[in-house]
């Protein structure tokens, strides 16, 4: 349900060309306890004001001189102003009715109008709307949720798989080069065992960020488990772009983190592969940044291992 203090926050235009029905509309809505009224006598101004403004509630009336009612509500779905039109028509003209609702309008009020009813219906189709923003919030959110990972914000596995293909195809058409990172925090268990899962997690997400600082504008930074991040580099043109952009990673994972008071040290090991040399879909692109990512492991952590020799230039 909505809570009746966001019904009354919400925000309404009034839009009439007559200055003494906008005051009634407007001291019949302030007397009713809502807040975030405007108003305009100007119907070509609807558009733009709803562009800024998006609001909850559209008071229109029909009957207006240069640019009537129907044509603000074809100029408000032209210009695909959000995906619901939030209006409710004003008329005299009872054949109007009908012909406003097939127009997109959502409701309508009789002139002269019934102060109660009009309240009333107010009410209702504000509850309506606002239920559907909600919705729309949830859906957002669970789809953020479904693509990203809760704790660093990241793209999950999901997401990276898919920004994975389309850089490789783009590489392919362009007859390019792409990269794969695959890094592995050095000693994150250790930092988990003796300081706690709590800066084991904010320590995560320092990580997260300070990755994202270090790579370029169009890499995707994922985190794809535990304290396994993957970095996907598209549009390499020189072989040393992935050595640079590496130790630029390293270095900023490697700097001291003050975490609850505690200085926390750690390093990352890298794996490196390159498409199309060390695969040409992404599985085998990941498996071969994992299998150079144990190789770093296996040399002495601290390190990054490029998945066998390529040349670039």
């Amino acid at each position: 349900m909505v809570d009746a203090a966001d019904i009354l926050d919400a925000n309404i235009l009034i839009v009439d060309d007559q200055e003494a029905n906008v005051q009634l509309l407007e001291q019949m809505l302030r007397q009713a306890g809502y807040r975030c009224l405007t108003s305009t006598m100007d119907p070509h101004a609807v558009c733009d004001l709803h562009r800024v403004n998006q609001y909850d509630l559209i008071l229109l009336d029909l009957q207006m001189p240069g640019m009537d009612g129907f044509q603000v509500m074809e100029g408000l779905k032209d210009d695909k102003v959000g995906g619901y039109l939030p209006v409710l028509v004003i008329t005299a003209q009872p054949g109007h009715k009908l012909r406003a609702l097939a127009s997109g309008a959502k409701d309508f009020i009789s002139k002269p109008f019934d102060l109660m009813e009009a309240r009333t219906r107010i009410h209702n189709m504000l509850e309506v709307r606002l239920l559907y923003k909600k919705l729309e919030d949830n859906n957002r959110a669970l789809e953020s949720l479904a693509l990203h990972d809760p704790l660093t914000g990241l793209p999950n596995r999901r997401l990276l798989m898919d920004r994975l293909a389309l850089a490789m195809a783009h590489a392919h058409r362009n007859k390019g080069n792409m990269a794969v990172m695959y890094l592995d925090l050095d000693g994150f268990k250790q930092i988990n065992d003796t300081l706690g899962h709590d800066v084991g997690d904010a320590l995560l997400g320092q990580v997260a960020a300070r990755l994202v600082g270090a790579v370029r504008q169009g890499d995707t930074v994922a985190r794809v488990g535990g304290d396994e991040f993957v970095i996907a580099l598209p549009e390499l043109s020189h072989g040393d772009d992935v050595a640079d952009l590496v130790s630029k990673v390293m270095q900023a994972v490697s700097q001291p983190y003050s975490i609850q008071g505690c200085g926390v040290d750690v390093t990352a090991s890298v794996g490196v592969s390159v498409y199309p040399v060390h695969g040409d879909n992404v599985e085998t692109l990941l498996k071969s940044a994992d299998l150079a990512l144990y190789e770093a492991k296996r040399a002495g952590k601290n390190d990054y291992c490029i998945s066998g020799y390529a040349d670039l230039s």
